[in-house]
């Protein structure tokens, strides 16, 4: 019995597209839903006032400044490691057992559930090293997090470095170094922030390690050292103890924009950056 091959393959194309429309049509459900629950509650005054009665009246100014906080420690802690890794994978050393082991504990390290983060960096920075919940606590345990991502992106983005770029700086005279530091890593730099990217949407997030880590405090903070509340543990407290669900879902709503801005505004760079490379 032959097989039109043509027919099958439109089948496929069919559901393949049926799946895409289906994907997508989720996406916009659910931020749609959320959006239009809690757009009705922002306002000048929920973006600028500290909030009273637990969150139950009030704005989210500290919450916001902890969530920026939080995750710039995060990146700024992940971002150096990740990279400086991905670099020597890809061009100090050659394929080997270290190599493989590295590789396969980030990728371990990846599939482990935030809850474990929170608890391991509950009992290391928290407890053993004594410091307490706060910012530098919770952004070095969602450095840990999010290390993987940096680094198997950046490894990815720094290997698609054609050859022939390394050899004419090589054959310029040029060091190594000079060559991964002027060449390699300004070609691989729109994967390497693809990944910073993804990064700064996992820690915006994330819940249960901040909680364990970076604490919940209404408190607008002062140092590193300060115990902060992240939007989206605000938005788990106000609507897991039915404080407000009005003010729960206006920090959603704001949580959705802000990381869609995050994502529009960093790819608008990345975008930018690639055709100043290519010269367009």
């Amino acid at each position: 019995m032959s097989v039109n091959h043509n027919i099958i393959e439109k089948i496929v194309k069919f559901f393949l597209w049926i799946f895409a429309i289906f994907t997508v049509f989720l996406l916009f459900y659910i931020v749609g839903f959320i959006l239009k629950n809690g757009i009705g509650g922002l306002s000048k005054e929920f973006f600028m006032e500290f909030p009273r009665s637990m969150g139950r009246e009030g704005g989210i100014f500290p919450i916001i400044a902890g969530t920026i906080l939080l995750t710039l420690a995060a990146v700024f802690i992940a971002g150096p490691l990740g990279i400086g890794t991905a670099v020597y994978l890809t061009e100090y050393t050659r394929e080997n057992r270290v190599t493989q082991m590295i590789r396969f504990g980030a990728d371990c390290l990846a599939g482990i559930p935030s809850i474990v983060f929170g608890l391991f960096g509950f009992v290391l920075f928290v407890i053993k090293l004594k410091m307490g919940w706060s910012i530098i606590s919770g952004g070095l345990t969602l450095s840990i997090m999010v290390l993987p991502t940096i680094i198997r992106t950046s490894e990815e983005a720094i290997k698609a470095v054609p050859k022939s770029l390394r050899e004419v700086s090589y054959s310029l005279g040029g060091t190594k170094w000079q060559t991964i530091v002027f060449i390699v890593i300004p070609q691989a730099l729109p994967g390497i922030l693809t990944g910073i990217i993804l990064s700064v949407g996992r820690c915006v997030g994330e819940t249960a390690a901040v909680i364990f880590t970076a604490g919940s405090s209404l408190r607008l903070p002062s140092s590193l050292f300060d115990s902060v509340r992240t939007m989206s543990v605000h938005f788990y407290i106000l609507s897991r103890e039915g404080i407000s669900l009005k003010n729960a879902y206006a920090t959603a709503s704001v949580l959705i924009i802000s990381i869609g801005l995050i994502n529009f505004l960093s790819y608008w760079i990345m975008h930018r950056f690639i055709r100043r490379i290519e010269g367009k």
